[in-house]
């Protein structure tokens, strides 16, 4: 990657096979990584794990679900067997779309991602990698080595939720992952994750902060809900038009709610 920082970088090609197949793409350099022993480790960490770059889906279920049972399922969506057994985690991200399954729920849980170019290394947020849309913070000759997902608190809230028209073999039309840290019932931190909302995998800043330091309780919640609007601006595509993206994304939250609060006041939601 040093002497060659514009080649394209090959895992399990379910996205780079699609540039060359369907838009006649011509990949002047490529390097594949699915033979690189040190980008195919799982590492537990204790209270974490390290997913590297080479890792497909399928042979990350297991860590993952074991973090989280909610990763569990989403994994069951992503794509089908084959796509499972070919794609991998750090692709899903190094790809940048608005519309990968994994970044939200990643996003949600607070992972870290290791970049590396020859020696040097650096290491950010999850969410600060994405900048816009088909731009990632990535220099000339970096690569994505590996993400870490923490292992989210017990006594926290964290659901991962994902729409489409199919169970599987289909693209999200709204993907969601939300983390709440509760203390005495109070959110200590709230981090809520979206795709299909934006050009990139974004978090919910203005819903985040209605949440943060108040009540865990629909009326807090709905507060929150109606905040999403001053975060997101979707778009009307084949999947979704803006206004559902829009009205789901509340909804998945208030879901996350009802799911887990030990007194529900059920209302009809009203948009």
């Amino acid at each position: 990657m040093e002497a060659n920082p514009d080649a394209t970088i090959l895992a399990g090609a379910t996205d780079v096979g699609l540039w060359v197949t369907k838009q006649d793409r011509v990949l002047p350099t490529v390097i594949s990584i699915s033979e690189v022993p040190e980008l195919k480790a799982i590492e537990d960490l204790g209270d974490r794990i390290r997913i590297g770059a080479g890792v497909r889906y399928a042979e990350a279920e297991g860590a993952l679900t074991v973090l989280h049972p909610e990763f569990g399922e989403l994994l069951r969506r992503l794509g089908g067997r084959q796509v499972r057994n070919a794609g991998t985690v750090c692709g899903n991200i190094a790809n940048g779309s608005p519309i990968g399954d994994m970044p939200p729920a990643l996003i949600a849980a607070g992972a870290t991602l290791h970049l590396r170019k020859g020696g040097e290394t650096r290491s950010l947020p999850l969410e600060a990698y994405f900048l816009a849309y088909g731009k990632q913070d990535r220099r000339p000759g970096e690569f994505v080595e590996a993400v870490e997902v923490r292992k989210p608190d017990p006594a926290s809230v964290f659901r991962i939720y994902k729409l489409s028209k199919r169970f599987e073999q289909d693209i999200s039309a709204v993907c969601a992952g939300v983390h709440v840290t509760l203390k005495d019932g109070r959110v200590t931190e709230a981090r809520l994750a979206f795709g299909g909302m934006a050009a990139t995998p974004k978090r919910a800043a203005a819903a985040e902060g209605a949440l943060a330091g108040e009540p865990w309780t629909e009326a807090t919640v709905r507060e929150a809900m109606a905040a999403l609007a001053s975060d997101f601006a979707p778009i009307d595509d084949m999947r979704a038009s803006a206004a559902y993206r829009l009205q789901a994304a509340r909804n998945l939250l208030l879901r996350a709610f009802l799911e887990t609060a030990q007194v529900m006041t059920l209302e009809p939601v009203d948009g």
